[in-house]
């Protein structure tokens, strides 16, 4: 049986224990596999629903020159994540326990609601209704 390619975004964090606790208890999140070494994460596995995202420590000699936005003077990158409903709720929510919004939620021309905010360490996490286009006979 062959398995589907995926598609995995990670992410480094200064600090990624509390980074776990904040993406689980703010944005939806569940811990699914966290590894550490001398008692600190090494490697971290979330899910929301079937998806998944990796993260990790921000080491300064990273070999893949990845870094937290705090290392840096601005981010390199903005995580979409498709929910199927309440995108309103999902931003008052996250607002509540404290992410600070970037974008309070809006339509886009596409058809989406969607909304965007900034975790602890900078990271962009955007929320929406969009699941993108179908796939065509061309790809």
């Amino acid at each position: 049986m062959t398995l589907p390619d995926l598609l995995i975004p990670t992410l480094r964090y200064r600090d990624p224990e509390s980074a776990i606790t904040w993406l689980c208890d703010v944005l939806g999140f569940r811990r699914s596999f966290v590894a550490e070494d001398d008692r600190h994460v090494v490697h971290a596995q979330l899910r929301r629903g079937e998806s998944l995202i990796f993260l990790g420590p921000d080491y300064p000699d990273d070999k893949y020159g990845m870094h937290s936005p705090l290392a840096l003077t601005g981010t390199n990158q903005c995580v979409y994540v498709s929910i199927s409903a309440g995108v309103d709720e999902h931003c008052a929510l996250a607002r509540s326990l404290g992410a600070l919004i970037v974008t309070e939620p809006y339509d886009t021309p596409y058809g989406s609601r969607e909304y965007s905010c900034r975790d602890p360490e900078g990271h962009i996490w955007c929320f929406g209704s969009y699941r993108g286009e179908p796939l065509t006979q061309d790809i």
